[in-house]
């Protein structure tokens, strides 16, 4: 499997390309702000064909350039509703403008085809079978998407901004949620395999087994009720 991945824009959003190897079809998961660069080039260097974007969810780093990558390669986009308002309207993502010159830079709104995603969905695309698990928290519709293990890779967690390296996302701007942020935590990573790895929206990679071991959130959920009351100031 081919999973290549850099950070881009103002925020360093994490954006991936997945496909089952180079020269095939592929996924992008999250094009956020200035993405379509990057986008490009990896597709050039691998010589992939890309079929669609997934987002985890819908805050302007996440998706800032969803409607000029799938203009480019004519390919849907996948979000779950309760997020896709934010396509058109980002600033009521983050409850505040997000600054003139910065949205001039914008192209705001949905592409041509935008699908809705639903939780527990196997969503099968270029040959490879997502699964989608519903994680509020950060956003009322954040998602995950699980890769299983194959014979080249341990398991993958697409995590968007649920999960980082020895942190979680934030949760106080519309839409977040402490409670729903742990509830998805507990629900939607602890039961998953020490060797799963989780591909974060921002920062470097991390495992589930050194997450559990050292990330006070998904330490405090696996101990019970006391967690923290905030999350650090993690993504957008």
């Amino acid at each position: 499997m081919l999973i290549a991945g850099f950070p881009a824009g103002a925020w360093g959003t994490n954006c991936y390309l997945v496909a089952p190897a180079a020269g095939e079809e592929c996924v992008i998961i999250d094009p956020g702000h200035q993405a379509a660069d990057g986008v490009a080039e990896a597709v050039r260097k691998h010589r992939l064909k890309p079929v669609a974007v997934v987002l985890t969810h819908g805050h302007i780093d996440h998706v800032a350039s969803v409607v000029p990558v799938c203009g480019a390669h004519d390919v849907p986009a996948w979000i779950h509703p309760d997020d896709r308002y934010m396509m058109s309207d980002p600033e009521k993502g983050i409850g505040r403008a997000i600054g003139m010159p910065l949205m001039g830079e914008l192209t705001v709104g949905e592409p041509d085809d935008v699908k809705e995603l639903t939780d527990g969905a196997a969503l099968k695309l270029a040959g490879l079978e997502f699964s989608v698990v519903h994680a509020p928290g950060h956003t009322k519709g954040s998602v995950t998407f699980n890769l299983p293990e194959s014979a080249d890779i341990p398991p993958v967690m697409f995590s968007g901004d649920l999960l980082f390296a020895g942190s979680v996302g934030r949760t106080d701007l519309p839409g977040g949620d402490m409670a729903e942020m742990l509830d998805s935590l507990a629900r939607v990573c602890l039961p998953l395999d020490d060797s799963t790895v989780v591909l974060s929206g921002h920062g470097p990679q991390t495992t589930i087994g050194r997450e559990r071991a050292t990330n006070p959130y998904l330490r405090q959920v696996a101990a019970g009720p006391g967690a923290p009351t905030e999350a650090p100031r993690r993504g957008m």
